[in-house]
């Protein structure tokens, strides 16, 4: 089972020196507002690869006014051991990972850890705009290909080269051959993987019983259709050319998706719905990417639920916790009411969030 245990919170946000010890059943985090729950969230979510579920620079996380830096531990129970992780960040520095004592990657990291999580901001998903929803898609194709951070960066690296000699109004095609190459084989990757990543979360979700509703889900891009090879979209970007020059930038790749979701049963696109309904097809996909990735490792994600209880009636909150229970997962939930929480009874861990002279500070319930 994928969970964390001893895990150690040291100078980060609100947060001087927090121990939480774990036995790997879900996790409740009930407080007042501003108490530091999410704090304690966004710490878990940096156990996986990328930014952290706030997107956040390593700088930011510091507790202030020390400003020292940050410093998390933890037990990491995983498919293939116990390790014992670090992430951390000096005095502003990029933030550093460590496994079993020696210095990591990201994408090692990736490869052992999978976190997937929902936080009110997403709330608005639906109705935002589409760089969003790319990046929320991002998100769950990460957790289900860790190579795609390094596919994904190495896109945007060439597309930036691209667009520097675009402003530059540079129309000599020697300039740009190289980088339309990189560009096609990254864009292309990049595309296959969103693509599959989307076929597994619908199948996810009509293969289980649950009460959250079907959120059907594609690709669309704002030029057209995607070219469906790299060959093609390396042709592409190279007729795209003389457009791209009047614009100033790359109007074609994968850059430009959106993902476009409905409400299956209504036949109702995903923007139209209510805010409830928005919120119930949000918790239908983090359950069902949950579900693809046990399915393939044989255990599920760790999962972060910020302000679950928000637009979620008394018998969906039912649902969701007896899904998350169903699959084995430890996930970290907020609240401001232990309350809220009363359908799980004792096969969570209950932990107060309190908040004193802007400390925050943690008791087991």
């Amino acid at each position: 089972m994928l969970s964390l245990s001893n895990l150690t919170l040291s100078h980060f946000r609100s947060h001087k020196l927090t121990r939480l010890s774990l036995d790997g059943r879900p996790v409740v985090l009930f407080g007042s507002n501003g108490s530091g729950k999410t704090n304690i969230l966004e710490a878990v979510s940096l156990f996986s690869p990328g930014r952290g579920m706030r997107r956040a620079g390593a700088h930011d996380m510091t507790r202030r006014p020390e400003a020292l830096g940050w410093k998390l531990r933890a037990t990491l129970s995983a498919t293939d051991g116990v390790h014992e992780v670090d992430t951390f960040s000096e005095n502003g520095s990029a933030r550093r990972i460590e496994i079993d004592g020696k210095s990591a990657t990201h994408g090692a990291l990736g490869q052992m850890s999978r976190v997937v999580w929902l936080v009110p901001s997403m709330d608005r998903l639906w109705i935002e705009g589409a760089d969003n929803r790319r990046r929320f898609l991002d998100r769950m194709t990460l957790s289900m290909f860790p190579e795609h951070a390094e596919t994904s960066l190495a896109y945007e690296k060439a597309m930036r080269e691209r667009n520097r000699l675009l402003k530059d109004q540079v129309r000599d095609g020697h300039w740009y051959r190289a980088l339309e190459a990189q560009m096609a084989r990254a864009g292309h990757a990049i595309h296959i993987a969103r693509q599959q990543t989307l076929s597994r979360i619908v199948a996810a979700q009509q293969d289980a019983q649950t009460a959250f509703p079907v959120a059907d889900l594609q690709l669309e891009h704002s030029d057209g259709e995607m070219p469906t090879s790299e060959d093609d979209l390396q042709t592409a970007l190279a007729d795209s050319r003389g457009q791209d020059l009047a614009a100033g930038r790359t109007l074609i790749g994968p850059h430009r998706c959106d993902m476009i979701g409905t409400f299956a049963a209504k036949g109702v696109p995903a923007s139209d719905c209510s805010t409830g309904e928005q919120k119930a097809l949000l918790v239908s996909m983090i359950l069902a990417n949950a579900r693809s990735l046990a399915q393939d490792l044989g255990s599920p994600p760790i999962i972060l639920l910020d302000e679950v209880s928000a637009h979620l009636d008394t018998g969906r909150r039912a649902a969701l916790y007896d899904e998350i229970c169903a699959l084995g997962a430890q996930a970290w939930m907020t609240g401001t009411e232990q309350s809220l929480f009363s359908e799980l009874s004792d096969r969570a861990q209950y932990f107060e969030v309190f908040d004193t002279e802007n400390t925050s500070s943690v008791l087991e319930r």
